[in-house]
């Protein structure tokens, strides 16, 4: 069974940095593709960045070049730093994972980047 934890998530100026985790559960966590995803209302779901297990990257152009995936393996831990955030950074944040044809999601975390 595959369960996903996001935190990190909040308040920030513009301008400012988060750190999103995600905790994930399951085994075989490092051969999994991992990923974070965004919505913001009225919005679609739309990719922020992926991470394979071989260590690829996928950046969605919102973020690209300001936010940054990372895991840690031994702890089954995803990350998201995202800096220099912008009000249109507001979203909830998913964390996704696949393997085995399989698609997982956590159940998001806020984040709302406002003065």
């Amino acid at each position: 069974q595959v369960q996903l934890v996001e935190s990190g998530g909040g308040l920030v100026q513009p301008g400012g940095s988060l750190r999103l985790s995600c905790a994930a559960s399951g085994s075989f966590f490092s051969f999994w593709t991992v990923g974070w995803y965004r919505q913001a209302p009225g919005n679609q779901r739309e990719l922020v960045a992926t991470l394979t297990s071989g260590g690829s990257t996928n950046y969605g152009h919102s973020g690209k070049g300001r936010f940054t995936i990372s895991r840690d393996n031994p702890k089954n831990m995803v990350y998201l730093q995202m800096n220099s955030l912008k009000p249109e950074d507001t979203a909830v944040y998913y964390c996704n994972a696949a393997f085995r044809a399989r698609i997982y999601w956590g159940q998001g975390t806020q984040v709302t980047v406002s003065s």
